[in-house]
């Protein structure tokens, strides 16, 4: 039907940030997941110790002390309401298992024939379940591996798709150093909505992440779409993102987080306002763990993110 075409074609421009646009499916797989993430602007390729890892580098799974969960809401634009839950532990003898699963909702849409009679309502949604396994290949070095089923509807069209993710750490012995690389959404569309077979989402990224000596402070480097053409070598490093987290005590953390290609492609005229940029907050109390997150897009508007997490 025309009206359902029509629909489909905004809902992929618009479910996804004006600067990850390209001709893939299943863009929400760019979108960051849980709060903490997006205040360090997605810079959570060598982040350790958090459940969430999974959607990023899988290999740190193998990092987490303890077995944890965690679970988050994201307001995104247009009244698109986005949720996740990760879990990840340790097997003893065989290795660290994480699964998760993210979740958009698109709502509810009036469906309309060529001479915009309606017709009656319709929804839209996408979701994605991954299972990934971590281990070491030696004291410092992890390594993982996700597999993750996707699955794309809208009124009674369907799409599926099968994808992995890759990652290796490394974690610089007597430093406070961690190095990583991931390769992310490798696979591939099994069905479509309208016989036009598109390309996943595929990233490769690097990234850095290290504790200054005297500061309360993790800082976070990625550099991501390493895979894309550029026209100059530079320009493969135009999409890097910066976070940093600070401790303040036990109980609070504050994070920031800048992403470079964002604000460039969010510039109206000769401004980007605050796009690009992000800040978050991070409350500690005993085993649990509440997050909040602040996304700036400029004049566009501002998402937001709330997550929480716990260990066993």
């Amino acid at each position: 039907m025309k009206a359902t075409g029509i629909v489909l074609a905004a809902l992929l421009s618009f479910s996804q940030p004006a600067w990850a646009q390209s001709n893939t499916i299943y863009n929400f797989l760019r979108n960051d997941v849980s709060a903490r993430a997006a205040a360090l602007a997605g810079s959570f390729l060598t982040v350790t110790n958090d459940p969430n890892v999974l959607f990023y580098n899988p290999a740190s799974v193998d990092t987490l002390e303890r077995p944890s969960g965690s679970v988050g809401f994201f307001k995104h634009l247009l009244d698109i309401n986005s949720g996740y839950a990760s879990y990840g532990q340790d097997f003893e003898g065989i290795g660290h298992f994480g699964v998760g699963v993210l979740y958009t909702n698109y709502g509810s849409f009036t469906e309309t024939d060529e001479s915009d009679n309606t017709l009656g309502k319709f929804n839209a949604a996408d979701i994605a379940a991954s299972i990934g396994y971590s281990n070491t290949l030696d004291e410092n070095l992890y390594y993982g591996v996700a597999v993750k089923f996707i699955h794309s509807s809208i009124a009674d069209a369907h799409s599926a798709g099968l994808a992995t993710d890759f990652g290796i750490l490394y974690h610089v012995p007597d430093t406070k150093l961690n190095l990583g690389a991931s390769v992310r959404n490798l696979g591939k569309q099994l069905s479509d909505c309208d016989q036009t077979k598109e390309e996943l989402p595929l990233d490769v990224a690097i990234g850095a992440s290290i504790v200054p000596r005297g500061l309360p402070l993790l800082l976070n480097v990625n550099f991501h779409k390493l895979n894309e053409s550029a026209e100059k070598f530079a320009d493969h490093f135009r999409a890097f993102t910066l976070g940093g987290e600070f401790t303040l005590s036990k109980v609070v953390q504050l994070r920031f987080g800048y992403n470079n290609q964002q604000r460039k492609d969010l510039q109206i005229e000769s401004t980007s306002g605050l796009a690009g940029f992000s800040a978050g907050l991070g409350i500690v109390i005993s085993e649990y763990r509440l997050d909040y997150a602040l996304s700036s897009l400029g004049k566009i508007g501002s998402l937001h993110r709330i997550s929480v997490g716990t260990s066993f």
